[in-house]
């Protein structure tokens, strides 16, 4: 038995060391010449080109059969109960479980991190995210905090209803957030998901607009889980491969979910950000999402710009903003589409092969097929 337990561990072991190989040898889209939209993305071409934005994943891949993780987006460094964003949440369809989101769209304002896990462990990160706030200094007679959290379920891959997250995942991932580039693919809470036909994952990108429209940057990340029939740019990448639900012998489940951050740096407060959200669920569908039945599409969205930031901790009954008119957002909607969709294809392009639960396997995204079809399209820039 110890010899076969060592065999074990040496199988796993080298296991985990060929999916890292192989998570630092794939490329993003626009890596391989795949450019979608007409902006120009961040010098990151992620959440954190919005500057203060910080990204921390925990990853937990244990045995044969835990396959997930915690991913959390902090809006700023600074103390983020007292010095609340404004945000807001909208929801494509229902099907799903999206904590704290009532409060946000009764107050317009963000006060905790915003959390991603599996659906059966939404619960214990929310947690996680108030046991965190409490301790911060100065919460010391905090009385009420209200955590954000969203999920998709990764129970193919992972055992799910083992719940096999806790608390200090949840602050190890809090205390690891960072800016600058983003870690993408099958980790965090992407680490047991699958899209569109394939293994999905974290993804992230964002665009920054030109002077003449304010020069405001827009950055999304996404938690892909999702079914529907892949495009890729315009090409029918889905069905050139003969991977979709309506294919005959697919072993493909349309149904699945997605949750979507969106942040940027325009003074944007919560009624105009909920229009912002509204826009980045048309990346969904540029990608060839269709909002199943059984699918859970959430987007939130905040700012991080200094005029419009809700400061609970300032004296008098008012507080004054300056907020971008209506007609000045639509270089911003844009910018959500683009970001949402290139996001959602870079948590494919960098996905690895999973085996997981039950001896269940997500295969990755075939980069090289998916590459000679675009040629065929014309679609490639390289």
């Amino acid at each position: 038995m110890r010899n076969f337990t060592r065999l074990f561990s040496i199988v796993l072991i080298s296991l985990l060391i060929s999916q890292t190989a192989n998570s630092q040898e794939r490329q993003r889209a626009r890596d391989l010449g795949i450019n979608p939209g007409i902006l120009t993305p961040g010098p990151l071409n992620a959440i954190t080109d919005v500057e203060g934005v910080m990204v921390g994943h925990r990853t937990i891949i244990e045995d044969d059969n835990i396959r997930t993780g915690v991913t959390m987006v902090l809006p700023h460094d600074g103390d983020l109960f007292t010095s609340r964003v404004p945000a807001a949440g909208y929801v494509g369809n229902g099907f799903g479980k999206a904590l704290g989101f009532t409060q946000v769209e009764e107050l317009g304002e963000l006060e905790t991190p915003i959390g991603l896990t599996n659906t059966l462990s939404i619960h214990t990160v929310a947690n996680g995210i108030t046991d965190y706030m409490l301790q911060q200094p100065g919460n010391e007679n905090v009385r009420s905090v209200n955590p954000v959290v969203g999920e998709t379920n990764d129970g193919w891959l992972n055992d799910i209803r083992g719940r096999n997250i806790n608390n200090q995942h949840v602050f190890d991932a809090i205390e690891d957030a960072k800016g600058g580039p983003v870690e993408e693919g099958s980790v965090g809470a992407g680490t047991g998901t699958s899209a569109l036909g394939y293994k999905g994952g974290m993804g992230t990108s964002s665009r920054t607009l030109p002077e003449k429209f304010g020069g405001y940057t827009v950055g999304v990340l996404v938690q892909s889980n999702f079914g529907g029939v892949l495009t890729i740019d315009g090409a029918p990448v889905g069905e050139e491969l003969e991977n979709h639900y309506m294919a005959s012998d697919v072993p493909y489940d349309v149904d699945g979910s997605v949750m979507i951050i969106v942040a940027t740096d325009a003074p944007l407060l919560s009624r105009n950000l909920k229009r912002l959200a509204k826009r980045a669920l048309l990346g969904i569908s540029r990608v060839g999402g269709s909002a199943s039945n059984g699918s859970g599409d959430y987007v939130i969205a905040f700012s991080t710009s200094e005029d419009v930031r809700v400061n609970t901790g300032t004296s008098g009954s008012t507080q004054n903003y300056t907020e971008l008119n209506n007609s000045a957002t639509t270089p911003l909607f844009l910018a959500a589409v683009e970001a949402t969709e290139e996001a959602i294809l870079n948590s494919l392009f960098m996905a690895t092969t999973v085996t997981g639960d039950r001896g269940h396997t997500q295969k990755a995204l075939p980069v090289e097929d998916v590459l000679q079809i675009m040629k065929k399209y014309k679609l490639l820039q390289n």
